[in-house]
């Protein structure tokens, strides 16, 4: 029977592997086998702007284009979303996995964070009046949505959105434990929650299977 430390070191090797499969950061090779630890190539390009190309293709209802913001397991999982749902794939992409594209105008964008081959921002979705942060990945020289990484668990979160922290100040004004905390703080072995994970009001289904 293995040890807890056997399992730990046999998931971390898992993970590692597959990781070499699933990165495209900027055209540049990840130094490690951990996704935390790969270096990605500096880019001029930003979320904000990734965002905004996004917002135009959804738009326009070129489908042609908002796949050509999705990082390539988007694709990938949006091919497969197709496939299941019986849909068109046009209507899988028609709001580009995000209800904040249904706002007539240009919604407002803030907390670009960057952190590696990752990123997050937040963009104010009017229908649920609520800020939406959407995760991206650095690859092929540009910021692509990563809704595939989230959905098959290789997101990497940046770090908090200004709206958990907004939130978590507020509940300690009122004298409240934040949630996450209260959730770190207890035992290790029954809590399995990221509560960085960032939220959208994309399709809600099953993560696509690891390979």
């Amino acid at each position: 029977m293995r040890t807890n430390k056997q399992r730990t070191a046999l998931i971390l090797l898992f993970f590692g592997t597959t990781s070499l499969v699933f990165s495209g950061c900027g055209g540049t090779e990840p130094v490690s086998n951990t996704p935390a630890e790969r270096v990605c190539a500096a880019i001029s390009d930003t979320p904000g702007e990734a965002y905004k190309r996004l917002f135009a293709a959804v738009k326009e209802k070129d489908t042609e284009k908002i796949r050509g913001t999705m990082s390539k397991l988007s694709q990938e999982f949006a091919q497969s979303l197709s496939e299941r749902q019986n849909k068109k794939i046009e209507e899988v992409y028609a709001n580009g996995f995000t209800a904040s594209t249904f706002s007539p105008t240009l919604p407002e964008v803030r907390d670009e964070r960057v952190a590696g081959c990752w990123a997050g921002v937040e963009v104010w979705n009017a229908k649920d009046q609520r800020w939406e942060d959407l995760p991206y990945i650095n690859e092929d020289g540009e910021w692509k949505l990563a809704v595939g990484e989230m959905f098959r668990g290789t997101y990497t979160s940046p770090g908090k959105p200004m709206a958990e922290k907004e939130r978590e100040a507020a509940n300690v004004a009122r004298g409240n434990q934040p949630v996450a905390n209260m959730m770190t703080n207890a035992p290790v072995s029954n809590v399995n929650v990221n509560t960085n994970m960032p939220k959208y009001d994309g399709p809600q289904v099953a993560p696509l299977p690891k390979r």
